[in-house]
């Protein structure tokens, strides 16, 4: 892939499994997702997985993704699954979605 191609906007929609919930693990997607430049938001779903949703730079998304593997201290990732699409919002910030 070309530079010009992991640096154009994407959008990914994220689901992660494990001990995600309960262990502050939507405000470390919050902090990440600030910290890499990436808009969107993240919400826990009823059957214990976290999603993420997020649009920037695929490299940018990238690196999110490497700190949504890793999470904060007290969770337990067991699966990072990723769906690549083009993106569509245009987000401009990040939200935890209650």
């Amino acid at each position: 892939m070309t530079a010009s191609g992991k640096n154009s906007a994407v959008h990914a929609q994220i689901f992660v499994s494990g001990r995600v919930q309960g262990v502050g693990y939507r405000a470390f997607v919050a902090q990440a997702a600030s910290n890499h430049g990436v808009f969107g938001g993240v919400r826990n779903l009823e059957d214990g997985r976290v999603e993420v949703r997020v649009e920037g730079a695929k490299s940018a998304i990238e690196m999110l993704l490497e700190d949504l593997r890793r999470g904060p201290s007290a969770s337990h990732v067991l699966k990072v699954e990723v769906e690549w699409s083009a993106c569509a919002d245009g987000c401009s910030s990040f939200s935890i979605w209650y």
